[in-house]
């Protein structure tokens, strides 16, 4: 068999694996005809003119405030994603297919909900009468012009069941709803931007990281291929070999934590990353566990490397918050890597390390077969070849013996809701339809990392996701 064929074959096989894993959890991924139906709950149906939560719109605890018109012609209209969910019916009387675009936080509100209605009502699919709004029916500043906001009903325009539905709409995730009218339910949702990186975990793409026998480099400039020191099993410094990126994009604005220590590392990371921390006092290496960045304080430690190459605690001194262009979360072999010189999880989002490192080995184990057969890296062109060179230079063993990196705590990376897209280089059209953006737009958030999300907010203890 050819070399080319073996990564289709690959795939295919874990995909087939995880097909299987469903079937034998009884089917409980969402969505009607699929396993065995979530018997019915009470839901209380939501109050005429009430609206969820209870303050304004544009309040920042909902929606927050508008932040202008997105045209066809405008730069922002590439922010816009097509939704052709079959299960959702979009009125389009314009005839545009204007209603199918929205941000991207909104179309998974809104195919989490078409999961729902069906569920709920069986035979009976979720409408959509108006999302983005290009012709000016709104009053300004509306949401609507910025697809972030949509007016929903059901098939049968049955309006004794807006009520329910309306609550229904906040359960899957709605930053607001607001049962307005008899004939309609309006929903909205706060800017992508303004949503932490999908609630999943990552680092500014300015961040520094030390390629084995190339230096130090931008974060943004690491590619698949390329080896960098990581904490093995055994607690010692070893190279581990970057396997792709959970979660990659240049253009998302975050907010990030910043944490500074008594040595000098300055570590950027959202706050659901995983880290590995430990309590205040002198620690031991059994004390150090992967815990959300968010519940670092200033007098805990975190592990960094010393000047020989080894491991060393090192103190918070203080800790700050900053915006940070570009989001990335690099997968390597061994679950860890040194950023900004400060140990690091390759996870997010759920505080279980050892859990996401055991769930991603069917992804780890399919690209160390099929990435050295590609010839080339997975991600950004390079050849694989110019890096073989650093592999060759082995990293020095840290001393902290016996540190037992995955009996902590750790995470998966967040995909909840939301596969993300590229922004392409031109500007939207006139002419631009939901094919072309579809077709020129490509995943930033890896299916695995997505896959893996799903299914642990169906298994899993909701309170041990980050909230």
């Amino acid at each position: 068999m050819s070399p080319p064929s073996w990564p289709r074959l690959a795939r295919l096989g874990l995909l087939t694996l995880c097909t299987w894993t469903c079937v034998v959890v009884q089917g409980c991924g969402p969505g009607p005809n699929y396993g065995v139906r979530p018997k019915g709950r009470r839901v209380t149906p939501m109050a005429y003119k009430q609206f969820v939560p209870n303050f304004s719109e544009n309040n920042l605890g909902a929606s927050g405030r508008s932040e202008g018109k997105i045209t066809r012609n405008s730069e922002r209209f590439n922010e816009l994603v097509c939704n052709y969910n079959p299960d959702v019916i979009f009125k389009d009387e314009e005839n545009t297919k204007a209603d199918r675009f929205m941000t991207k936080r909104c179309k998974d509100c809104l195919n989490v909900l078409a999961i729902a209605v069906m569920n709920q009502w069986p035979g009976v699919r979720l409408r959509v009468t108006e999302a983005w709004d290009e012709d000016g029916h709104h009053p300004p500043n509306s949401l609507h012009y910025e697809g972030r906001a949509v007016d929903i009903t059901t098939s049968d325009r049955d309006a004794s069941k807006y009520g329910l539905l309306a609550q229904l709409a906040v359960e899957a995730g709605f930053d607001w709803v607001h049962y307005e009218s008899k004939s309609h339910v309006h929903c909205s949702v706060k800017a992508d931007h303004s949503v932490t990186v999908e609630k999943g975990g990552c680092f500014p793409g300015r961040a520094q990281v030390h390629v084995v026998g190339g230096g130090r480099i931008a974060m943004s400039s690491l590619r698949p291929g390329d080896r960098v020191p990581a904490l093995s099993e055994s607690g010692r410094v070893v190279p581990s070999r970057v396997l792709l990126f959970l979660h990659r994009d240049s253009e998302s604005r975050v907010r990030f934590l910043v944490l500074h220590t008594e040595h000098g590392q300055r570590l950027s990371l959202t706050p659901s990353h995983l880290l590995f921390l430990a309590p205040s006092g002198a620690p031991h290496p059994s004390q150090f566990r992967a815990q959300f960045a968010s519940r670092a304080k200033q007098g805990h430690y975190v592990l960094v490397q010393g000047d020989e190459g080894g491991l060393r605690p090192s103190r918070i001194v203080s800790i700050s918050a900053e915006e940070g262009k570009g989001v990335y979360a690099p997968l390597t072999e061994h679950g860890t890597l040194f950023v900004e010189g400060v140990l690091a999880s390759s996870y997010a989002a759920l505080e279980e390390h050892a859990l996401a490192h055991r769930a991603f080995w069917p992804l780890r184990f399919l690209l160390s077969v099929t990435q050295p057969l590609q010839g080339k890296r997975i991600e950004g062109g390079h050849s694989a070849k110019e890096g073989q060179g650093l592999s060759e230079n082995r990293a020095t063993h840290g001393n902290l013996q016996g540190l037992n990196v995955t009996g902590g705590n750790g995470a998966f990376v967040s995909a909840r809701r939301r596969r993300t897209w590229p922004v392409p280089s031109t500007q939207g059209s006139a002419e631009a339809s939901c094919e072309d953006r579809e077709r020129d737009r490509g995943p930033k958030v890896h299916w695995y990392a997505r896959l893996l999300h799903a299914l642990g907010r169906i298994l899993l203890d909701p309170e041990r996701f980050h909230p």
